[in-house]
């Protein structure tokens, strides 16, 4: 039963069980899809995930910034930039407001190349929006909204993270 501050509806605990149990079956095939994606455009997992993350902010990044977003180390940021620089996936350039800094971008070359592996994804998802009415995606919505709104806060202690930003 949920008892947190804010709380609307207490949750019964198989509701509860049902729930978790569906994030872990999404957040495992998610891993493996993502897995495929990467390799049907030449990348490891790791360093999709790293263009993703570089694609959802829409603007350059440092390689610290790259390393807090994904967990890893500087050192291993900095042989996934390598890597995608290489396969023309991204690009270093020089931080206009201070020429010391080096920031990564996905150039519009390096978004024409990943196209093809965020195709699969989005079909999907029309294909499973398609069957739901108006309403309920405001519902369904409002859930994966307040539950990264969370996890945000609670598992990133309040670190931004550009899922959430429209």
């Amino acid at each position: 039963m949920n008892t947190e501050e804010g709380a609307c509806h207490p949750v019964p605990p198989a509701v509860l069980a049902r729930f978790a149990e569906l994030g872990r079956a999404e957040s495992a095939v998610t891993v493996l899809l993502h897995a495929r994606l990467a390799e049907r455009i030449g990348l490891s997992a790791t360093d999709h995930k790293a263009l993703e993350l570089l694609g959802h902010w829409r603007r350059p990044l440092t390689a610290g910034r790259l390393a807090e977003l994904t967990g890893l180390s500087t050192g291993a940021v900095t042989g996934v930039i390598d890597r995608l620089e290489r396969a023309g996936f991204a690009r270093r350039v020089r931080d206009p407001a201070d020429r010391r800094k080096v920031l990564v971008e996905v150039p519009a070359e390096g978004e024409e190349r990943a196209a093809p592996a965020a195709g699969l994804p989005l079909r999907l998802t029309e294909r499973v929006l398609a069957e739901f009415s108006p309403g309920e995606l405001e519902v369904v919505e409002r859930f994966l909204v307040r539950r990264l709104e969370l996890i945000e806060t609670e598992a990133f202690g309040g670190m931004e993270i550009p899922h959430l930003r429209r």
